[in-house]
């Protein structure tokens, strides 16, 4: 039951995450949940955000933002960075991934979703069958329906890390 919350990866920072080796590997789209994955939640995209999505494009990966966010939020966002969107995507949700990869003309087999929940983001890409990457929050700051849902991120990420050390037995 709680496999299907589970990470591919779990990182500190989208930051960290090797995107040249992920290409090579076959990735050609990303969806990315914008607050406290990106940024801190509510903050416009800074610079190292917009270097990231540079990079991105420079590689040859299309990108999509999936937020829960409003249109304003997240369209600003998009058009800053250059990325597609969808807003309002009712995450966990499948369709709104779905509707990411159409934007993007990718796939299942090559796209990967980055982002800071489990039981929103983490959980409704495992569901659409993407690989999964979650980092962790940005920013403590938080709304108070994020900061108690974090408790119980807190339970499953250790079993999600009590397996993992086991499978590296």
């Amino acid at each position: 039951m709680l496999k299907s919350f589970y990470p591919k990866e779990y990182l500190d920072s989208v930051y960290q995450i090797d995107f040249r080796a992920l290409y090579q590997k076959g990735v050609r789209g990303v969806l990315f949940d914008v607050d406290n994955t990106l940024v801190p939640h509510g903050a416009p995209a800074d610079d190292k955000a917009k270097a990231l999505f540079v990079s991105l494009g420079e590689l040859g990966i299309k990108t999509c933002l999936i937020s829960n966010n409003k249109l304003g939020r997240v369209k600003s966002f998009a058009d800053s960075v250059g990325a597609a969107y969808v807003e309002n995507a009712h995450k966990p949700s499948v369709k709104g991934y779905q509707r990411g990869m159409e934007k993007i003309g990718c796939s299942q087999g090559n796209t990967i979703f980055v982002g800071d929940q489990i039981f929103t983001d983490i959980y409704g890409a495992n569901r659409a069958g993407i690989f999964t990457i979650l980092v962790k929050p940005i920013h403590p700051k938080e709304e108070i329906q994020i900061v108690l849902k974090r408790y119980l991120e807190h339970v499953v990420l250790y079993f999600y890390k009590k397996q993992k050390y086991k499978n590296k037995r």
